[in-house]
């Protein structure tokens, strides 16, 4: 082997060794693992780090400035997504939907361990956790680049996500309340996500009279629609669909099957 091979080998080496070092992977899907990345940069360079306009927000003696970057490794900036910080204690806070530059920005209590997730219709997965500087009047950067991120609004099959735990009474069209926690989720990504419009749809097994189970499982996503609006969310940003059994996930041969085909989902138009 040539010494400038050697060399060079030696300085690739080197450059991985800094790149893990600095970069680590935490997951936000199980088949995500390897599809994820984060940097935490708390330098200088933050304070000069701004999206399409200049930054609002300002660190204060207690609370950090927190600019965020959420990139996608080969489209670049992702717009329109919605990070929450959570602190040790469970308290949440949100920034504003990133912008067309992927940038967004927050102020949270400094010094605290949190974790990171993307407000979503689906499962709140921690994508990524940092420690911030326990300094007064400090600005830190975080990267978030996220590979595999489902884009909405330009994507021509959107994500259909299966509102697990949300029930009803055999036939009815009431919300058992065990079904609430589930949709409080729907509220809180649209009132994070002001963007967004959300369509919510029921489908059912295919026992019974079809044409009953369409008006069954429009009245059960209505039900949902309602819960969600009393909420707090416009009327105009929310859609109640039924499908009836036209759109099964499952064989309807076993009550297993069945059960899985009546189902209340949520998607983002």
């Amino acid at each position: 082997m040539s010494r400038s091979l050697r060399s060079s080998l030696r300085r690739s080496a080197l450059l991985a060794s800094f790149v893990a070092a600095v970069v680590a992977a935490p997951a936000a899907r199980a088949d995500d693992k390897d599809k994820n990345a984060f940097k935490d940069t708390g330098t200088h360079t933050a304070k000069d780090t701004h999206g399409a306009k200049e930054s609002k927000l300002k660190p204060t003696a207690t609370e950090t400035l927190v600019k965020l970057v959420v990139v996608d490794k080969d489209k670049g900036p992702i717009k329109g997504i919605v990070v929450e910080m959570k602190g040790p204690d469970g308290k949440k806070y949100y920034a504003d939907e990133t912008d067309e530059t992927g940038y967004s920005e927050l102020l949270v209590p400094k010094g605290q361990k949190y974790d990171l997730l993307y407000v979503s219709l689906g499962s709140s997965d921690i994508a990524a956790t940092t420690t911030l500087e326990d300094k007064p009047n400090f600005t830190q950067k975080l990267t978030l680049r996220y590979k595999g991120f489902v884009f909405t609004g330009g994507a021509k099959d959107p994500p259909r996500f299966v509102l697990d735990g949300v029930t009803f009474d055999t036939g009815k069209a009431k919300i058992k309340p065990s079904s609430f926690p589930r949709l409080d989720t729907v509220v809180e990504f649209l009132e994070h996500k002001k963007s967004a419009h959300v369509e919510i749809s029921g489908h059912t097994d295919n026992v019974g009279d079809p044409k009953a189970n369409k008006t069954l499982s429009e009245n059960r996503a209505k039900a949902c629609r309602d819960y969600v609006i009393s909420k707090g969310i416009d009327a105009s940003r929310v859609e109640a669909v039924g499908y009836g059994d036209a759109r099964p996930v499952a064989p309807n041969d076993s009550e297993e099957g069945r059960a899985r085909n009546r189902r209340i989902e949520a998607m983002e138009k």
